[in-house]
């Protein structure tokens, strides 16, 4: 199971390269269901290999030019006072209602994949005042949860600051980094942590963000949150179960119907519409 585990984090580091978010959602149940590890033990777990894979990921996207440094740092910062202080309440929260917020977390993160980004300015102002508070939430929904938050982070900045989605989901690798490490340090305080493991399992999420990072911009974004956006209300629908019991399952005809409503009614934001060729003028006679 250990192998399987490594394996998996394959999958989170691809993930994290490509969309800036998605696999950090993974980890915890990664490493509680097929390492073995308690939740409290995951989530710290999770905040490190998370953050050192988010660094990795970030450096393709650097060279790129598909970080914009300020307002990630300044979306950032607020967001390590969040996870800090989120990182210290997890500690006092019982396991279950944990991985059952986490799970519910996941169906709503899949909703808005689902759903997809929303137009939005190009060359918005970044105003502090509206990203410290958004930057602040989501920092403690990292410390306490143990995900990185990249798919709360990559439409706030697209929102909020306006930044294409491009170089939202590189700086948001920046934000997450931040964040996670923040939490990490919440976290790590009394917490026994399996370094061996931890770091094996960041060694091949390091290398998926590596491969992530190649193909990004490559792959149409629709697809990828398409499918990716089902696996993750499979995942979020199991741990819901394993912490409920199996009636949560009779529920599931009606989120699937719902979700697949949402998305019919989408507008598809991925693909511009063909500019259309001015027609040509009618010839004059001489």
């Amino acid at each position: 199971m250990i192998t399987l585990a490594i394996a998996a984090s394959l999958l989170i580091g691809v993930l994290l390269g490509i969309l800036g978010g998605g696999g950090s959602m993974l980890t915890v149940p990664i490493l509680v269901y097929l390492a073995g590890q308690d939740t409290n033990q995951a989530i710290t777990t999770s905040l490190f290999v998370v953050g050192v894979t988010s660094l990795a990921g970030l450096i393709s996207h650097a060279r790129a030019g598909r970080v914009r440094w300020r307002t990630g740092a300044l979306f950032g910062l607020a967001g390590m006072a969040g996870a800090y202080a989120g990182g210290r309440v997890a500690a006092y929260i019982p396991d279950s209602v944990l991985l059952i917020t986490f799970a519910l977390m996941m169906l709503a993160t899949a909703a808005a994949m689902l759903r997809g980004p929303r137009k939005t300015p190009h060359q918005a102002n970044c105003e502090p005042h509206r990203l410290l508070p958004q930057g602040l939430a989501v920092g403690a929904v990292t410390g306490i949860l143990g995900a990185g938050g990249g798919f709360l982070i990559v439409p706030a900045l697209a929102l909020l600051a306006g930044l294409p989605m491009g170089i939202a989901v590189g700086t948001s690798l920046l934000v997450i980094a931040m964040n996670s490490f923040a939490g990490f340090a919440g976290h790590i305080i009394g917490a026994h942590l399996d370094w061996s493991l931890a770091l094996a399992v960041t060694a091949a999420a390091v290398l998926g963000s590596l491969i992530g990072g190649r193909f990004a911009g490559r792959i149409p974004q629709h697809t990828l949150r398409t499918g990716f956006g089902w696996f993750v209300v499979a995942m979020g629908l199991f741990v819901l179960s394993r912490q409920t019991g199996p009636a949560v399952l009779a529920a599931v005809p009606a989120i699937v119907a719902r979700l697949l409503f949402q998305r019919r009614h989408a507008p598809h934001t991925d693909v511009p519409p063909r500019a259309v060729a001015p027609a040509p003028a009618p010839a004059t006679r001489r």
